[in-house]
């Protein structure tokens, strides 16, 4: 007889809840999981209420978690059943030639690099599988607690990895448009790679407070007028050499390519809607001529970046507690969780949900 799990699932597009599905089977390369810590992600909220990846039926949500291998593959060499592990969102196929030619995100087509919630059942359940386990999993870094240790799978990563697409150098001024979770590690970041001035932008007390905290020396809010006006009045009308974005949608392309000077870079780490429309002005883009580059990419995943910036949390360097606002225990909370992620309240940073 099938072993069944419970799993919280997107049923439709506007519709979520709890259904039953098998456990996973292991293959030969994989790890069967047991999570311990999860959280929910607006890329969630973004899938199930706005149809952000088009329709999905009664895939199991959640892409955010550290968690206890139970079961290993018979080539997996590095885990063991009991290993308490950080799990990327991003999970690819490393032997892919995708991988192979940098382009990890993409193992298998385009975006199926990330798998749980997108092209695979995500962690939202009481069991979840992960496909290269050698490749993709990393060990709990020392001295760091599993709920810290969630923040690197969705928040730190794809923060870090908007200043590298925006290739912020020493005493760069730089614009981090949104400043939730990933706003605030892309401070964080731009701030490690010395950043002279960083702006960021928001409007929520405890994530200006956070920011400030994070390294920003100015914040501005898009509430008091356009952010490209505000940014111009902290420049002297020279504009910022990089543009992280890290919040919002489309539109918010017409500020980010406003604001940079000709020859800088915009690094975008969100998440649009199918709906949603990318606005590039021609003007400020110099007609296509203004030297004005934009990179937008999914988090780079696997096993070394995990390692990597895990790394930063072991000595200090970066402190993810300030990201933690919220927290939840036991499964029965995961929906009340992802509700209040839906509604965003003023004083929400990140939420996290303790299940094992």
């Amino acid at each position: 007889m099938t072993k069944m799990m419970k799993g919280y699932a997107m049923l439709r597009i506007g519709a979520t809840g709890w259904i039953e599905k098998p456990v996973p089977v292991c293959g030969p390369m994989d790890a069967v999981l047991r999570p311990l810590v999860v959280a929910p992600c607006t890329t969630d909220i973004k899938t199930v209420w706005q149809g952000a990846l088009g329709e999905r039926t009664n895939m199991i949500l959640g892409h955010e978690c550290c968690a206890e291998v139970t079961e290993v593959g018979t080539l997996v060499k590095d885990f063991r059943p009991g290993d308490k592990v950080v799990v990327p969102a991003v999970t690819p196929n490393w032997s892919s030639l995708a991988a192979q030619a940098g382009q990890s995100s993409h193992s298998d087509g385009l975006l199926n690099g990330w798998k749980y919630s997108n092209s695979a059942d995500g962690v939202f359940s009481e069991y979840f599988i992960c496909n290269d386990a050698d490749g993709n999993l990393a060990h709990l870094p020392n001295g760091v607690s599993a709920e810290e240790a969630t923040m690197l799978a969705d928040m730190v990563a794809p923060g870090f990895q908007s200043v590298e697409f925006a290739d912020v150098q020493f005493g760069d001024t730089v614009l981090v448009i949104g400043i939730g979770p990933v706003g605030l590690m892309a401070v964080a970041a731009s701030a490690l790679r010395g950043a002279g001035k960083i702006i960021a932008v928001g409007s929520r007390p405890r994530c200006v407070a956070a920011a400030k905290g994070y390294g920003a020396t100015h914040v501005i809010n898009y509430k008091d007028g356009p952010i490209e006006d505000q940014v111009f009045a902290l420049t002297g009308g020279k504009g910022v050499d990089r543009v992280c974005v890290c919040g919002g949608t489309g539109e918010v392309f017409v500020s980010a390519v406003r604001s940079v000077k000709p020859g800088g870079k915009i690094g975008s780490v969100i998440s649009l809607a199918m709906s949603d429309k990318l606005v590039v002005p021609s003007l400020d883009w110099g007609f296509g001529m203004g030297n004005k580059q934009i990179v937008g990419g999914a988090m780079v995943g696997g096993r070394l970046r995990m390692e990597k910036l895990g790394v930063l949390l072991e000595t200090g360097r970066l402190n993810v507690k300030p990201l933690i606002t919220h927290r939840f225990y036991g499964w029965d909370q995961l929906e009340e969780a992802i509700f209040l992620a839906r509604e965003k309240p003023v004083d929400l940073i990140k939420s996290v949900i303790t299940v094992g």
